[in-house]
């Protein structure tokens, strides 16, 4: 019988892949990737339970942009699919962060490439494209904001300033590496940074609608569907209370100690079940 460390181990494989679903992905001892072993990213990217709270809260965050939500919108089977995305979003993160420089190299173009192809029309007339470089700072700074809080929130509450700013620094490099400019590289300049781009976000039907297919996503099993509530509801609640109030979205105040909590204890089992066993 299988046992529900496995078990659960397994669910967040299904949600996410595995290495093995990603060829190349290996290392030699020689080569530290593009961020390396003993950087402020793999500790953030590593831990599973507070990227999958930061991912749902970076996601809702992009979709405000309406260049992000255009490329989203107009190419992309989000409705049908949105499990697909997050699984190639995920495995984007993990190889850039872990894996080898020319594994890492390799997302990044064949990204760079995709984003070529997405290009159109907003409603207001505006031609868009995904490579836009402001479009991609925001894409990338929203989401970096959302993983360190997520990681400062629910797994290492004493988290410095100058990890912060490190890991802000060191993801920097695969944002510009993207076609991103203008990166904030600290946390005070990434949070000054989402306030200048208030003015420019939008909040519409087409963003609820990205937003209600993001938080009613399917988890891969019924045994987990309680797990992936708790993440959904702790990414709304992570979100500044500004983004909150223009998606409509929030968590009643006297239910917030209640979510905080169970996502803490559900970022634990998630770490209990992911953690290697010791050799024997």
């Amino acid at each position: 019988m299988q046992s529900v460390r496995s078990t659960i181990a397994d669910e967040v494989h299904k949600l996410v892949g595995s290495r093995a679903d990603m060829p190349g992905f290996a290392r030699a001892d020689d080569d530290p990737g593009l961020l390396g072993p003993g950087s402020a990213a793999w500790a953030i990217h590593g831990d599973f339970a507070t990227m999958m709270i930061g991912g749902v809260s970076a996601l809702l965050l992009q979709m405000l942009h309406p260049v992000a939500l255009a490329g989203v919108w107009d190419h992309s089977n989000f409705r049908r699919d949105m499990a697909g995305r997050l699984r190639r979003t995920a495995q984007f993160m993990a190889g850039t962060t872990f894996g080898s420089t020319t594994y890492a190299e390799h997302l990044i173009g064949h990204v760079r490439d995709i984003h070529d192809r997405v290009t159109g029309t907003l409603p207001d007339g505006t031609p868009y494209g995904a490579n836009d470089p402001a479009t991609l700072t925001w894409v990338h700074a929203s989401g970096a904001w959302s993983f360190v809080n997520a990681y400062a929130r629910y797994r290492e509450p004493w988290l410095s300033t100058a990890t912060q700013d490190r890991y802000y620094a060191e993801t920097a490099e695969i944002a510009r590496r993207l076609g991103a400019t203008d990166v904030p590289t600290t946390r005070r300049d990434t949070e000054r940074y989402m306030q200048r781009m208030r003015p420019r976000l939008r909040a519409d039907a087409r963003s609820r609608e990205v937003a209600r297919v993001v938080l009613a996503s399917p988890p891969p099993s019924a045994a987990v569907a309680p797990v992936s509530r708790v993440m959904m509801q702790a990414g709304i609640d992570l979100m500044p209370r500004w983004a909150q109030t223009m998606h409509g979205l929030h968590v009643p105040l006297l239910q917030r100690p209640l979510v905080r909590a169970g996502a803490t204890g559900t970022a634990g089992v998630l770490r209990w079940a992911l953690k290697r066993p010791a050799p024997a």
